[in-house]
Formats: structure tokens, C-alpha cells, sequence
């Protein structure tokens, strides 16, 4: 396409191109843009009667070109796009009206040239000139002279006689060799051999005790371990090679064993109340052995320990932040609950991980369902790093920063962006490897490198999961002056591991307090033209073609204040009032606008902004900058940031996130995050092919609203790994065309066929959902569905749809779960909880330990999850919700056995575990008893809710503990009829046969008339009253006048007797009336354990 032309618009999207055109308000105005859908097509626009009329132009096999108007007109076929345009200036062309007003390209937003433009110039080679250019025989007496003057006393004469030998005779021709293409060095070869002799053999001798000694350090035995001894009694292999082994070999040795001397035990002071009085404790945590000890004193016998295997759960307060319950079974299989306290959150964090690392170690599982993944981002300011910068690496520094007992607990992946990074890929790369393998004493392998100009990213990982990495793509997109320059832009890595996708995006965006609006630009091109995966999700952009996405560098974002107020700035900054500067942070607002990185989540900044300091101090902005205009402000701002994306109902956790504070080279401060992800293992079914029915997933009832008066047909296409291939439905039907928008509903029940049935895989498993025009093929918007949201019975679903970062309209329906017969295991994430506040048990003496009382739970490991931001404390669009029933109805084929343990139902806590409590439970029920349970819910006076947060990845654990006879009373529910949720339609009764491909020669109607804005969400629900729940004397609870004392302790009484086994979350005293009823006119809809 010629960009000279006025009417060519190039690479933008439909909606601005309507938008273009509705302020032309002339009939006969066009434009063309390229297609959306077809590479090398465009798409011809033009306007008539307020309303958009969209004609496919299509190359041939000739590259000739042609139009797609009405039926019955002869198709003509032109060389050249003007060519193309200058026809159809004459009427009764097949068009709606003649072409009459190009449309005028909207003018960029300008962009001032900076300084360090060029691309990074390439380092000197290592090499004499000289020496390269003086014949062969110049170059043999060169080196015998350099020989010469080498004190050779200490090499043995034959050796002596070999090199020199070597550099008379044979140096010439390995030069002629390489000059001739050919890497091959026969010379080199003969002179290694002759001075290796006797270390060739000793390789051999020795190679087979150190994997033996190898073997035994490695606490997992990789597959291809057992070859190794193989290869290294293969005589055809170079001995460069075998003596590689051997130092890769020993280096793997030095590791292990430092590694394991580092994470032997850990001693960890705490407090635990006894009697009302605070006494030292220690906790040892051995994890080689899977031990944890508890001592009264640091040096004190070791003799009371659990195994890892009998430590159950961990508790997290959320009242008080040091406190941790820990849940563990003794011989006898009762359960105990140590409470201690930590000095810090801190502390305990570490403690935590501690014991998670420990039980992953311990555990049987081939693969991991957990991994940690640490991304850091730093603008190095074209200056080297310093000698010691182990701070990043370790998440030490400012804002929410991990424990030292967490310092050698390596990440599985570190992510590096760098921008403005002076130095060459492998000189980084080695430095990066250099640094962890002196923190972690693990010699990290390098899955990815890739540098656009300055701009670089590195991703390394642990050795252990070299065979688990597969599809690994980069790419890189420049944002710089008109597009064309990399100073600016972005590079991505994306990659499976296992059955996760990863991506990784390093973005360096336009500088500037007033080029906001062109940061915005950059972020949009970023997303629509970053190639990370193959063709096969082509309709979908990269913020739904992973499982997890990560985007982060310096994104240049700055705080939106006058340049005079500088100095009030750095006094808040000194004071670490942050708050009322992040409220002016141009991309947390253009975020809440729906701008930038809708539906992207960011962890609560706590750290002072990272941008613009003096180098060498962390103690003075500089925030002035005199240039030949004048003097520029650079105000302190967050400009380095990390932001994530991450399919519905998958764990993920930021565990860090700040900045260093002793790294001063730069003008900016490293950023540091450290994420722990949940992970798919690739399924193997223990169940042969044909021992199991089909499974089959069930998608129904679904409505589309999308922002756009098209008055095109609609269909949608369902992707997913799981499916063997792309799934298309007939065409839906438009059921109303509103002001700005058109709802279409899609009648038909689809039944998408999995590869396989199973729960185990199935639930890990996600549907990409694409609604496209049947006319131009081209998306209208796309979203994703949790195939766990419909674990237990079928769902409704409603979520939200983008394209190219922009909302694009919304998606209700429903989805069923059909899944052979079989059960899921406990995933490692679920070994940690988040309770709200502390237990009440029942009031009176001799109180049931197994019995303390709890609310209902929720873990808010991810408070996304619920569509709760704990930071701002409102409820907000993540853009999907459903209606998930209660998480204790086992998934299909599994029975309702009671669990074996006494009280401690380990099913209930397990995403995937059996219940024994069967319940009825209603979807809307569930709705509102989300809202009641959620800590910032509105609520009357008087009321409160003491309650531990349960999973809700998996759906609320529900009432049904505490629910009692009362409970049939049925309040009216308050839910504004003006906000639906979900909803269930009428069957469509249009031709279900019709088909849904492109038809040829099809033109795309649309009008031109001013889009709505979206509406602005209004809270769900109203107050709710509820009689308050009275805290009673408890281990968890303190009483008014004095502390409890533990029923074992209290002479007199015995210890009670347990008559049923119990959750150790059970709950005995919630008022029936919390019950939440069902919807007016709503009919129940149920799942009833059989």
C-alpha cells in the first residue's frame, strides 16, 4: 500500500476507522485500511446515510486486486491500489455510493528526536590487525616469536616441541581451513591429543565414580541420567567435548553440595501463648531430611518433630500478621494446631516457603503444579552494572521484599529486561548466570535472549527443567520515530512449560510527562503486532494467547503534577507518603479508564518512585534537566513497573515486589517482583483409550452484546489445546440493535469433544472464545472460560470482550463439564491458607479443641479471584465472573465418602478432594453469599464476620456446616434488576444448518453513529442486615475479662471426646439467617451429591 496516499490508513483498527468516518459526515467518504484478517487484503470503508459500508479488497494468485461489492456486478481487477481507487470513483460500481471525499490520515503525535538514537555500536573484535592482515607465513614466524618470549620451564620438553611444531607447520593450514568456511581444525585437534594424552585416559578413569557421586546428590533422577555414561565412553567423541563433561560434571557436584549445605535446617525464633503468657519457642526446619522440629530453646533436644508428610496445612492470621497456624497429624491420626508468632510478616513469609520447598521436595509427584518465577526490570542508563548487585536477585530493598531465610531459595525462572543496556548479549548473559550461581550456587541454563537496539530480555531457568520447556518464540516490535526506530519498542519470549504457556514482554515507551497519549500508542502497537506463538491463535492478541503473561520495563509513565511542586514531591517522598502521589499516576489512571492494560493486575505499590535519581546516591532526585529548549522536569515518577494477566481461575501470587536501593549506576533503581504460578503438568492418562466414555464440554445460551451498529452475521469460534480443532457455530441471530450496539444470541448448543476426559485434565484446562463477522472474517472481540468454573455442575458465565486491548462487548452463557470417571489430587499451592480473622469456638469449660469455630472460609491466596481489590477495596471488572456452586460437591465420578482422618477433611480444603457433606446449593445463593462474606461489603452496624478465606479458584466452600433447620426462611434479595449478571434465553428459531465460513462478496453494513460509553459499574448489591455473631472464649478468640485456658490444662475436666469427625473449619454457630436467598422469580438450581 502506498503511504503517500491520503485515503491509505494502513494498519488501523475497525473501530477507528468507523470513528474516522462518523466525523467525515459526508456521504461518499472513505478510507482504506489493511484487513484484519487476511494478510495482504484491505479493507475499503465507506460511509453513506450515517452509516459504515466495509468491502473486502482480495489479491489474487497474480497479486492483482479486486472488490467484494454487490452480488451480479462484474468483478474487475487492477495492479495498483490507486488504480483500484480511481475506478470506483465512477458510479455503479457495485458499491453503496461512488467514492467522492478520501478521509485524511489523523496526524501523529510528534515526537522530539532524543539524543542516543543510533543502535548500539558493536563491540571491537579481540584480535591484532596486524597479525590478520599479514600473509601465513608472517603469521607462523609471529607466533613461534611470541613463543620465545614465554618462560616455557615448567612444560614439559615433548610439549614444548609439539606447540612449536604446531605454529611451524600446521597453524597455516587450520587458517586456510577457516578461510575456506570450514569450522573443522585438524592441527588443534593433533596438538590437543598429543598434550591431553594422559588426561584422555584419566577422563575416562574417573568420569563414572563422579556420576555415581552425581546421582546421589541429585534429589531427582533425570531420564537422561542414565545415558550419560555412554557418552562418555564414546571414543569418536572430541575430547574438547568429554573434558566439557567433566567441568560441567563438577561444577554440577560443587553446586549440589553447597546448595544442600546452605538448606539443611533453618532456626527460627517464635513466641506461643500459653495460658495468656508469650514463651520463646524455636522452629528447625530441616529440608533434606522433611523434618520440622519444635524446641524450647535454640540448642535444646530435637526429639519432637513431624514429618513432611504429617504436616498438613499452614494458616496464615490476616488479624495478626505474624501469627501462623500449623496443622499436623500425629500418630494416632488426631490433628493438632500449633498457633506461634513471628516478629514479622516477613518472618513468616520465609518460614512459609520454607516449608513449601520442603513438601515439594518431599513430594511424589513427577511433576511440579507450582513454580516460582522472578522478573526484574532495570533502565541501566548505557552505563555497566556494579561488581555487586546480588540485591535484585534476592528481591532486597524497598516495598514488599522477601525474608533472609528466603535467600537461597532459588526462583525456577528469572525473567531480566534491561533497557538502555550498554553491553553485548552474551557479555549480560554471562554476568546475570555469574551472579545467581554465586546466590544460589545453581548453574542456571538459558532458555532465551533477544535485544531490539538497547532493549534486551534474558530468561533463565533451573537445569532440572530443561525437558520440560518446549515452543520457545521472541520477537520484537519498534515504537520508535515513525515506528521505524528501536530505541524504543518492545521484545517478548513466550514458551510452554509443561501444559502453561508464559509470556514475557520487555517494553522500553516513549519518555516524557506529556507524551502520554503516545505511550498509550506504543502499548497498543506492542499488543497487536508482538508475535509470540504460531498462526494457530492468530485472531486472538497476546493478552489472550497465554496462561500467563507478564509485561514489564521502563513503560515511562509519569505522576501528573505541576513542575512547580517538585520539591513537595520529594518532602512526601521522604515521608513515604505515597498514596496521594500514586493517585496522579498517569498509567494507574489510564489503566481505570480502560486505556491501557485493561484487566491487567499490579501489586500495591510500597516502595518511593524509581526515576529520575542523581548517579552513585539514592538520596537526591534530579529531577531538572537543561536541554537547548529550555529546562525539561522530570519529576519522580514510577516509571519502571510490572504488570501481570493470567487466565480466570489459575493461581498466581506476587510474593515481592519493590525496588533495590544500592544499586546507583543508573538514574533509575532496579525493580524486582517475585510470582508464584501454578502450573499444568503434561497429562498422561492412567486409563486406556477405550476404557472411559467420551467426555464432552457443553456451551449454551449464549448472548453477545458487542459495541459496534455492524449489521453483518456472527458466529464464534472456540480454541483450546484441548480440542483437537478450532470449533466454528452456525450463524447467531441479531435480536436487537441498539444505539451503539447489537446483541446477537447463538441459540444452539455446541458440544466441544476433548482430547481427553479426564477431571485431572480437563480442570487445568481453559476455552479461548473468539465472536467474528461471517462476511470479513474479522474479530469482534475475544475472551477466555475456566473449564473448573463448571467442575461440579453446569455454570453460567459472563465475561468481558477485547480486541486489541479495547472492550469490545460482553458474553453470557452457560458451560456444562462432562468428565470420565476418576478423581484430581491436591495441588501444592492449597498447603497454605489465608484466614480473615481469628476462630470463635463455643462458650462453657472443657470447650472441643477439634470443634473451635470458624466462618466461612475463602482463601485469598489471589483476591482477583472474587473480583475483590484488597488495595482499593472495591469491587472491580476483572473481566469474567461466574456462577460457581459450593467447592465440597465432588467433581463427576467420584463418591461421597467420608474422609478417613478424624476431624480433618482433607477433601474439603483440596481444590479437587472428596466431600462427605452433601448440600443443595443455588447459584444465586452463591452470588450473594460472596458479596455478604467480603470483608468490604457494606454492612449494618453491629455487624461482623470473623471468617477464613477458603479457595476460591474452586468456588466458596459454602454454609453448609453451619446451616440449620432455619435456614428454609427465605429473605427477599435486593439485586438492582438493572445489572444482569447472567442470563438464561430462549432457544433461537433461526436455520441451525446455515453456515458459518466467510461468504464471498458479502459487504460489512455499519453505522457511523456515536459510540455510548460503557456504562460505569454501580455496586451489585445493597446492605444486607445481619444479626451479629458474638465472638465466644476460644484458642483463636480472647475473651473480654480473661484469657482461655486449653482444655487440657484445666484440672478437673476431661478432654472431650470427638463423636464425629470434623473440618477444623467447621462452624456450629452461624446464625441459620446467613443464609442468602435465592432470587425473586428465580427457580432453584441445584447440585445434589447422589
Amino acid at each position: 500500500m502506498s503511504s503517500y496516499q491520503p485515503w491509505c490508513h494502513g494498519n488501523i483498527t475497525r473501530s477507528k476507522a468507523e470513528d474516522l468516518l462518523s466525523k467525515a459526515a459526508r456521504d461518499g467518504s472513505f478510507l482504506i485500511r489493511d484487513s484484519e484478517s487476511i494478510q495482504g487484503a484491505y479493507a475499503l470503508c465507506v460511509l453513506y446515510q450515517n452509516c459504515v459500508y466495509t468491502y473486502r479488497i482480495l489479491p489474487n494468485e497474480d497479486k492483482k486486486l479486486s472488490v467484494q461489492a454487490s452480488e451480479g456486478v462484474p468483478i474487475r481487477f487492477f495492479s495498483m491500489l490507486p488504480e483500484l481507487v480511481e475506478a470506483y470513483y465512477s458510479p455503479n460500481m457495485g458499491l453503496v455510493t461512488h467514492l467522492q471525499y478520501p478521509v485524511q490520515r489523523e496526524e501523529e503525535v510528534d515526537e522530539e528526536p532524543e539524543s542516543n538514537i543510533l543502535p548500539p555500536q558493536l563491540p571491537p573484535r579481540n584480535f591484532d590487525v596486524k597479525d590478520s592482515e599479514q600473509p601465513c607465513k608472517n603469521l607462523s614466524d609471529t607466533f613461534l616469536m611470541r613463543l620465545q618470549n614465554m618462560d616455557l620451564s615448567t612444560i614439559p620438553e615433548e610439549h614444548q616441541m609439539a606447540i612449536q611444531d604446531y605454529f611451524r607447520n600446521l597453524v597455516c593450514s587450520d587458517a586456510e581451513h577457516l578461510q575456506n568456511g570450514h569450522p573443522y581444525l585438524p592441527g588443534l585437534k593433533k596438538l590437543t591429543q598429543a598434550i591431553c594424552k594422559n588426561l584422555n585416559s584419566e577422563i575416562s578413569r574417573i568420569l563414572p565414580a563422579l556420576e555415581v557421586f552425581h546421582r546421589v546428590l541429585d534429589q531427582q533422577l533425570s531420564p537422561g541420567i542414565g545415558q550419560f555414561s555412554k557418552q562418555v565412553g564414546d571414543a569418536s567423541q572430541s575430547f574438547s567435548s568429554r573434558l566439557e563433561q567433566l567441568t560441567k560434571l563438577l561444577y554440577s557436584i560443587e553446586d549440589k553440595v553447597k546448595y544442600r549445605a546452605l538448606l539443611v535446617f533453618f532456626n527460627l525464633q517464635v513466641k506461643q501463648d500459653s495460658l495468656g503468657i508469650s514463651t520463646k519457642m524455636f522452629l528447625k526446619v530441616d529440608v533434606e531430611s522433611g523434618k520440622l522440629y519444635f524446641k524450647k530453646s535454640k540448642d535444646g533436644p530435637e526429639d519432637k518433630y513431624f514429618v513432611h508428610n504429617k504436616i498438613l496445612q499452614l494458616v496464615k492470621s490476616q488479624k495478626l500478621l505474624g501469627k501462623l497456624h500449623i496443622m499436623v497429624e500425629t500418630e494416632k491420626e488426631k490433628i493438632l494446631r500449633k498457633e506461634f508468632v513471628f516478629d514479622n510478616t516477613k518472618k513468616r513469609e520465609g518460614f512459609c516457603q520454607l516449608l513449601q520447598q520442603m513438601k515439594n521436595k518431599h513430594s511424589e509427584k513427577p511433576e511440579p503444579d507450582m513454580i516460582t518465577v522472578f522478573i526484574g526490570t532495570w533502565n541501566m542508563g548505557n552505563a555497566g552494572p556494579p561488581h555487586n548487585f546480588n540485591s535484585w536477585f534476592q528481591c532486597k530493598g524497598q516495598g514488599k521484599t522477601r525474608d533472609d531465610t528466603a535467600d537461597h531459595i532459588p526462583h525456577d525462572f528469572y525473567v531480566i529486561g534491561t533497557q538502555e543496556d550498554p553491553l553485548g548479549e552474551r557479555e549480560w548473559a554471562d554476568t546475570v548466570k555469574g551472579v545467581l550461581r554465586n546466590i544460589t550456587n545453581i548453574s542456571f541454563k538459558q532458555v532465551a535472549i533477544h535485544t531490539l537496539w538497547s532493549i534486551r530480555i534474558v530468561v533463565l531457568a533451573k537445569p532440572e527443567h530443561d525437558n520440560r520447556i518446549s515452543h520457545i518464540f521472541t520477537d520484537s516490535v519498534k515504537t520508535g520515530i515513525a515506528n521505524t526506530l528501536g530505541n524504543k519498542g518492545a521484545v517478548g519470549v513466550s514458551f510452554m512449560f509443561n501444559g502453561t504457556s508464559f509470556g514475557f514482554v520487555n517494553s522500553h515507551l516513549t519518555s516524557g510527562s506529556e507524551k502520554k497519549l503516545r505511550r498509550n500508542q506504543n502499548y497498543t502497537s506492542i499488543l497487536r503486532f508482538l508475535n509470540l506463538t504460531d498462526k494457530k491463535l492468530n485472531p486472538f492478541d497476546i493478552t489472550h494467547q497465554f496462561t500467563h503473561l507478564f509485561w514489564f520495563g521502563d513503560l515511562n509513565y509519569r505522576v501528573e503534577f505541576p513542575s512547580g511542586e517538585a520539591e513537595n514531591i520529594v518532602a512526601k517522598i521522604k515521608q513515604q507518603q505515597y498514596q496521594e502521589l500514586l493517585s496522579r499516576d498517569q498509567l494507574s489512571m489510564e489503566r481505570n479508564d480502560g486505556k491501557v492494560f485493561l484487566h491487567f493486575d499490579e501489586e500495591e505499590i510500597t516502595f518511593a518512585p524509581t526515576y529520575r535519581f542523581e548517579r552513585d546516591t539514592r538520596e537526591k532526585y534530579a529531577y531538572t534537566k537543561a536541554k537547548a529548549t529550555g529546562t525539561k522536569y522530570n519529576l519522580p515518577s514510577w516509571c519502571d513497573r510490572v504488570l501481570r494477566k493470567s487466565y480466570p481461575l489459575v493461581h498466581v501470587v506476587c510474593q515481592a515486589y519493590g525496588c533495590t536501593n544500592d544499586i546507583m549506576t543508573s538514574d533509575h533503581s532496579p525493580l524486582f517482583a517475585s510470582f508464584e504460578v501454578g502450573v499444568a503438568s503434561q497429562f498422561v492418562s492412567k486409563q486406556g483409550p477405550n476404557s472411559a466414555p467420551q467426555g464432552g464440554i457443553q456451551i449454551m445460551n449464549c448472548v453477545a452484546t458487542l459495541l459496534t451498529k455492524s449489521k453483518t452475521k456472527f458466529f464464534i469460534e472456540y480454541h483450546s489445546s484441548c480440542l483437537e480443532k478450532t470449533v466454528k457455530t452456525s450463524e447467531g441471530e441479531n435480536i436487537e440493535h441498539s444505539e451503539g450496539s447489537i446483541k446477537v444470541r447463538f441459540s444452539n448448543q455446541v458440544k466441544l469433544i476433548p482430547i481427553i476426559s479426564d477431571p485431572e485434565y480437563l480442570l487445568d484446562q481453559h476455552i479461548l472464545i473468539c465472536i467474528k463477522s461471517t462476511d470479513s472474517d474479522e474479530s469482534y472481540g475475544e475472551g477466555c472460560v475456566a473449564l473448573r468454573a463448571a467442575q461440579f455442575c453446569h455454570t453460567e458465565f459472563h465475561i468481558t470482550l477485547t480486541h486489541h486491548g479495547e472492550k469490545t462487548g460482553t458474553l453470557t452463557g452457560g458451560i456444562q463439564l462432562d468428565t470420565s470417571e476418576g478423581k484430581t489430587t491436591e495441588k501444592l499451592y492449597d498447603f497454605i491458607k489465608i484466614e480473615r480473622d481469628d476462630t470463635v469456638t463455643t462458650k462453657g469449660k472443657g470447650a472441643d479443641l477439634n470443634k473451635f469455630s470458624t466462618t466461612q472460609a475463602h482463601d485469598i491466596s489471589n483476591p482477583s479471584y472474587m473480583e475483590v481489590s484488597l488495595q482499593r477495596g472495591n469491587v472491580i471488572d476483572k473481566g469474567w465472573s461466574y456462577s460457581m456452586p459450593p467447592k465440597n460437591i465432588p467433581t463427576a465420578g467420584q463418591g461421597g465418602k467420608e474422609s478417613k482422618k478424624g476431624g480433618y477433611d482433607v477433601g474439603t480444603r483440596s481444590p479437587t478432594g472428596k466431600s462427605s457433606n452433601p448440600i443443595l446449593y443455588d447459584s444465586a445463593e452463591r452470588e450473594k453469599e460472596a458479596l455478604q462474606t467480603d470483608p468490604f461489603f457494606p454492612r449494618g452496624e453491629g455487624e461482623k464476620v470473623s471468617e477464613m478465606f477458603d479457595n476460591p479458584l474452586y468456588g466458596s466452600m459454602g454454609k453448609a456446616h453451619g446451616w440449620g433447620k432455619a435456614q428454609d426462611h427465605q429473605q427477599k434479595d435486593h439485586l438492582p434488576p438493572q445489572v444482569p449478571i447472567f442470563t438464561t434465553f430462549k432457544a433461537a428459531e433461526g436455520d441451525p444448518d446455515r453456515p458459518p465460513l466467510p461468504t464471498p462478496r458479502n459487504r460489512s453494513y455499519t453505522c457511523s453513529e456515536t459510540k455510548p460509553q460503557p456504562p460505569t459499574p454501580i455496586a451489585l448489591y445493597p446492605s444486607t442486615h445481619k444479626k451479629p455473631v458474638v465472638p465466644s472464649r476460644s484458642e483463636g478468640g480472647v475473651a473480654q475479662n480473661r484469657p482461655p485456658l486449653p482444655s487440657k490444662s484445666r484440672p478437673g475436666v476431661p478432654e472431650p471426646q470427638t463423636t464425629k469427625p470434623r473440618d477444623y473449619r467447621d462452624s456450629s454457630e452461624l446464625p441459620s439467617k446467613q443464609r442468602p436467598p435465592a432470587r425473586p422469580g428465580q427457580p432453584l438450581t441445584a447440585c445434589r451429591v447422589r
